[in-house]
């Protein structure tokens, strides 16, 4: 006994020198350790990396850029029963421990001395992991894990319990690059928080261990047996009753990936954004939570888009089939699993979904789309495709479904106004739309392609391309600057002017016709798009003229050919451009710059940004005080990206510079400034001028190569038609007061459009029905809004054939507007007109 109670003496004895070793031991390692721990006082402000945000104007989403999913989540917003599943599955002593638990560490110690020297997981309170996630590295070290254990006791001297858990439940990562409950409940139920059952918030606890390997999506038969004992743990805890219990372990796996919804359709513009907003802001932008607040109209883009799509469409349709995108030879006793071999490279474009012909008769084919579904083609859904043969000749029309179609077969399938299932083909041709506000450059749609994901080249800003006829209402105004007038005759006759590069030396300019109309007034000239007064036009009033008069509508000299070519629209130019041109004409003269960013906010909804641009702003008193005479824009400067007050850092070397976004940069900054005045437009064309032009441009709608646009019913459109040479482009610019729109149709490779059931691809054929289809609907339930009559125009009654004034007794004559000073001169004409024909009528009596 005595000997025994030794032995306890010695061992209580060595054991107290060992507490105090560890403990002396500890203090040390604290003190020397200490001045490197991290100040986690700064956890108190922490901001987590949220993605990019983009919407519409009317704040619908247009797309979201970062690595990362992340919705941070205030604690008193997080539901109990969440809570409860966390803790039950992390750490179930969180709110009384002091933040490490003695009995994990001790677990997981054991677990080293029985495995040889392996370190385990374990051991961590929420506490410790969220050191470890904020401060450390995750290598398993134990210097590691004693730094981790200070960081810990640190963090529960300086936070609130719910302040570390609030930390955590926003950090973690949790899968498919969801951090954060809220992003992940959003993920994989596409549920908000406080939508979650019980069994949703034990999936979501079940994915902190190991989200990569242990989620509801990758790994369900795992997740569920993790799930489960989450649950035994909830019950165990008192969290949930048994029959929540029963309940919850009966709900099956629900999860399935549910991305962001994006709420309309704008990739081309989203990237323009992105890199704007990088130029602006840095690397910063993409994490710091910033929302960005477009100009784009959703329904308008909407419309846009559907409308470029159905255009695109309509023309591939016309040149015919081109055949299947890929065909595989299938076994004879093929089933799911070879259909969908068959189909694992391809995805859905646009609506068109693959699929591959697993049978096919005269009279029908049936399609196999998935697992889930199958499609039955007849021959009506095959009838249009007509075998293509060339880019002005197709084959007849199918009389058998087996004569388009084989087995094996790799096609795509779109469903038709009737919601019916019929053959589809992705079309070669391209296409783009820019529609801005007149007012202040606003964009309101915009579309660079068919589809996004097969190219991003963004058209509708950065291609370059001929605008053909569509470029004449600028040569027109320039010429009414220098006297002419919409009744002012010029000959429509042949040319022939001098150029060494044209085969025999000279330049044979015609109309697309080959036909002449003789002596022909301007109005009458642009309606029917006369090439040759075009150009006779232009040589009147001068080449040079022209060109520096073209800058007042945004193009820069260098796009603008210095010879009379230009009369023919041989300037390279984007959609935009167009746009921004036109909206001149739309809005009075004023030369406003397009634009597609109005506000910028932080991720707490304060904004960094607001746009103040440059307004036509016609009855805006400070324009109205002090008018200034129209001529040339001032000089633009380019503007060096700004530094958001929000981030100190700035744009990466390699950031893309926003001339490869378009002519567009953001305006001045007034989000500072609540009382900014207004920004003016520079006033570029006489009101009057433009006035004239826009009349000439509804009668091109109303008589001319755009008459099918009269369908829209509405008085108040005015437009041009545009075609290149070997019909490479086809163009259809035009606008009323709330819309400048251009539409452009052409290959990327400069292909000929071609001919179709023997018509030409002009823009009256490919261009304008995409423009129709989106001003229609664009502008569907707005009133009629057009430049009124300005002071300085009168209506006269002219002769068609002399566009003079016309003399009494004259019964071949029309109205015309004019300037008021070109009258005077007018009449002497006909007078002296007049005075020539009763001369010639005397002699002929003598």
């Amino acid at each position: 006994m005595r000997i025994f109670k030794r032995l306890l003496r010695w061992a209580l004895i060595l054991a107290f020198s060992g507490l105090l070793l560890g403990v002396a031991a500890l203090g040390v390692a604290y003190w020397l350790i200490a001045p490197r721990l991290p100040n986690v006082d700064q956890l108190k402000d922490y901001r987590m990396q949220v993605p990019l945000r983009v919407e519409s104007a009317d704040g619908k989403l247009i797309a979201t850029f970062g690595e990362t999913r992340r919705i941070p989540v205030d604690i008193a917003h997080v539901p109990d029963r969440l809570k409860h599943a966390v803790l039950s599955a992390e750490d179930a002593d969180f709110y009384s421990h002091p933040g490490f638990d003695w009995h994990g560490i001790a677990r997981a110690a054991w677990h080293v001395i029985i495995s040889g020297g392996e370190k385990g997981s374990g051991g961590s309170t929420i506490t410790q992991q969220v050191a470890r996630n904020f401060f450390l590295s995750p290598e398993k070290l134990y210097s590691r894990k004693l730094i981790e254990i200070f960081i810990a006791v640190r963090m529960e001297n300086e936070l609130t319990k719910d302040q570390i858990l609030e930390l955590y439940l926003n950090k973690m990562f949790l899968g498919h690059r969801a951090y954060g409950v809220a992003a992940a409940a959003e993920y994989y139920y596409g549920k908000t928080l406080d939508q979650l059952t019980i069994a949703e918030c034990a999936t979501i606890a079940s994915t902190f261990q190991l989200p990569s390997a242990v989620n509801p999506i990758n790994s369900p038969t795992r997740m569920l047996a993790r799930r489960n004992w989450v649950l035994g743990q909830m019950l165990e805890h008192r969290y949930i009753s048994k029959q929540e219990y029963e309940q919850a372990i009966r709900e099956p796996n629900n999860a399935y990936p549910h991305e962001q919804p994006i709420e309309v359709e704008a990739p081309y513009l989203a990237e323009m954004v992105r890199r704007q907003v990088l130029d602006r802001l840095g690397n910063d932008a993409l994490t710091d939570g910033y929302v960005v607040k477009t100009t784009l109209d959703s329904q308008r883009q909407t419309e846009a888009v559907q409308a470029l799509r159905d255009g695109l469409v309509a023309y591939d349709r016309r040149h015919g089939w081109r055949g299947p995108e890929a065909h595989t030879d299938l076994p004879a006793n093929a089933g799911t699993k070879e259909f969908d071999d068959a189909l694992a490279s391809y995805s859905s474009v646009s609506g068109m979904l693959p699929g591959v012909v697993t049978a096919v008769t005269p009279q029908q084919a049936t399609v196999y789309l998935s697992s889930r579904e199958s499609a039955t083609l007849d021959l009506a859904a095959v009838s249009w495709a007509r075998p293509y043969v060339s880019d002005t000749r197709t084959g007849a029309t199918p009389k058998a479904v087996d004569t388009v179609l084989k087995r094996g077969d790799i096609i795509r399938l779109a469903r038709n106004d009737k919601g019916e299932w019929e053959l589809a083909q992705v079309p070669k041709v391209q296409g783009a739309l820019a529609s801005v506000s007149p007012e202040d450059g606003a964009i309101e749609a915009l579309v660079g392609g068919f589809n996004f994901a097969r190219s991003k080249f963004n058209r509708a800003v950065m291609a370059a391309r001929q605008p053909g006829s569509s470029f004449k209402p600028y040569i027109y105004s320039a010429a009414f600057e220098r006297g002419f007038t919409p009744a002012s005759i010029v000959n429509d006759a042949p040319l022939a002017l001098p150029d060494p590069s044209k085969p025999g030396g000279l330049w044979t300019p015609a109309n697309d016709d080959n036909k002449f109309d003789g002596p022909i007034r301007l109005r009458q000239a642009l309606v029917e798009s006369k090439n040759l007064v075009s150009v006779r036009l232009l040589d009147a009033i001068g080449v040079s003229f022209a060109r520096e008069y073209a800058t007042r509508f945004g193009f820069s000299l260098d796009a603008l050919p210095a010879n009379l070519s230009m009369a023919l629209g041989t300037a390279s130019v984007s959609p935009m451009d167009m746009a921004r041109g036109y909206s001149v004409f739309a809005n009075g003269g004023y030369l406003v710059k397009p634009y597609f960013i109005k506000e910028i906010d932080d991720r707490d909804g304060k904004p960094v940004y607001l746009a103040n641009p440059a307004r036509a702003c016609r009855s805006c008193q400070e324009r109205l005080l002090n008018p200034p005479p129209p001529g040339p824009p001032p000089v633009e400067k380019s503007v060096a990206p700004a530094t958001s007050p929000a981030t100190s850092t700035s744009a990466p070397a390699g950031a893309a510079s926003l001339a490869d976004v378009g002519d567009t940069v953001l305006p001045e900054d007034t989000h500072g400034d609540a009382k900014a005045p207004p920004v003016l437009a520079p006033h570029v064309i006489d009101i009057r001028n433009d006035y004239l032009i826009t009349s000439l441009m509804k009668d091109v709608i109303l008589h001319g190569t755009g008459a099918a646009a009269r369908a829209l019913n509405r008085p108040d459109l005015a437009g041009k038609t545009g075609t290149t040479n070997d019909h490479r482009d086809a163009w259809f610019v035009g606008f009323n007061g709330d819309l400048s729109t251009a539409v452009w149709v052409g290959f990327d490779d400069f292909t000929s459009l071609g001919r179709a059931n023997g018509v030409a691809e002009f823009g009256a054929q490919a261009a304008l029905p995409i423009w129709m289809q989106y001003m229609g609907a664009a502008l569907k339930g707005l009133p009629e809004n057009s430049l009124p009559m300005p002071p300085g125009i009168s209506t006269i009654t002219i002769d068609r054939t002399t566009g003079l004034p016309a003399p009494p007794g004259d019964t071949d004559t029309m109205p015309e507007v004019f300037k008021v000073e070109d009258l005077d001169k007018l009449r002497s004409q006909a007078a002296q007109q007049q005075q020539d024909k009763d001369k010639k009528h005397a002699y002929d009596i003598f």
